[in-house]
């Protein structure tokens, strides 16, 4: 157990096998919240311009003003996690927000055993946390980091006088919050209607929204997730996940390049397996 910037603990464990201990799992849900309100600031690393730069290109705080974003970066903390650590944990109290400035972090439900279920992996300038702070329950998902990564983090108390003060902002809540029901739709049906290409493929496709880029008219996934990973994503298992990637590459819709994935024709890949 490590202490966390004066205001809870981080946990440091290996989940690439997707198993988390269940000892481990009541030990962090005893542990001292993340960073409550009223806990001492950490001095921000980089500038504030810097800090502006980030948040100005966060979806939801794209449309606020430079000395807006400036009082956003003043109230906010940086929090840097190695690979594999929790970030959050499914059932524990929510006290902020987080926004991804380096890094990708996958959301995950854990089942009994500890075993895991991939909803979402994000990137950077995405955000997670808050679902927990509009309702006030506990976190709906626990949240993991696939890679070395730091995130901005905002208190609760903070983040809801931003919305109370900028509607702008809570209208791109509820429109980011809206994209994702669609998406969390879709993979309900790809999970319960469509068989294993069909499942396979809808993953293709959503790390290809979450994470891909766009070059040259290509959509590249770097830093593919373990196939473990693709497989709790997919419902299915990893020689599953081996065979259809093989199949779409046999087939010309996708090809990989050193551990990047890419999809040659991303609408035509869509509308053959969608």
């Amino acid at each position: 157990m490590i202490p966390a910037d004066k205001g809870g603990f981080i946990l440091d464990f290996d989940t690439s096998r997707g198993y988390i201990p269940r000892d481990f799992l009541e030990l962090r849900r005893r542990s001292i919240p993340i960073s409550p309100p009223n806990a001492a600031r950490s001095p921000l690393e980089s500038t504030l311009k810097e800090e502006i730069e980030f948040l100005k290109n966060v979806p939801i705080l794209c449309d606020l003003e430079p000395m807006d974003l400036e009082t956003i970066a003043k109230v906010g903390v940086r929090k840097k996690y190695k690979k594999g650590s929790i970030i959050l944990l499914e059932e524990e109290a929510g006290a902020a927000l987080f926004v991804i400035i380096s890094g990708k972090v996958k959301i995950v439900r854990m089942d009994d055993d500890g075993r895991e279920v991939i909803l979402s992996i994000l990137a950077e300038s995405d955000f997670f946390g808050e679902m927990a702070i509009l309702d006030g329950l506990a976190r709906s998902a626990s949240v993991v980091a696939i890679s070395k990564s730091e995130l901005f983090m905002i208190h609760r108390r903070d983040f809801l006088k931003l919305l109370h003060d900028f509607p702008s902002v809570a209208i791109a809540l509820l429109k980011e919050l809206t994209m994702r029901l669609r998406k969390a739709d879709a993979q309900i049906k790809s999970l319960s209607l469509k068989d294993a290409a069909g499942r396979v493929a809808n993953v293709v496709l959503q790390l290809a929204d979450d994470i891909g880029k766009i070059r040259k008219g290509r959509v590249e996934i770097d830093e593919l997730p373990l196939q473990q990973d693709l497989a709790n994503m997919a419902g299915t298992s990893r020689e599953t996940i081996s065979r259809m990637i093989h199949s779409f590459i046999r087939e010309g819709f996708l090809e990989l390049d050193r551990g990047k994935l890419i999809i040659n024709d991303y609408e035509k890949f869509k509308a053959r397996y969608l």
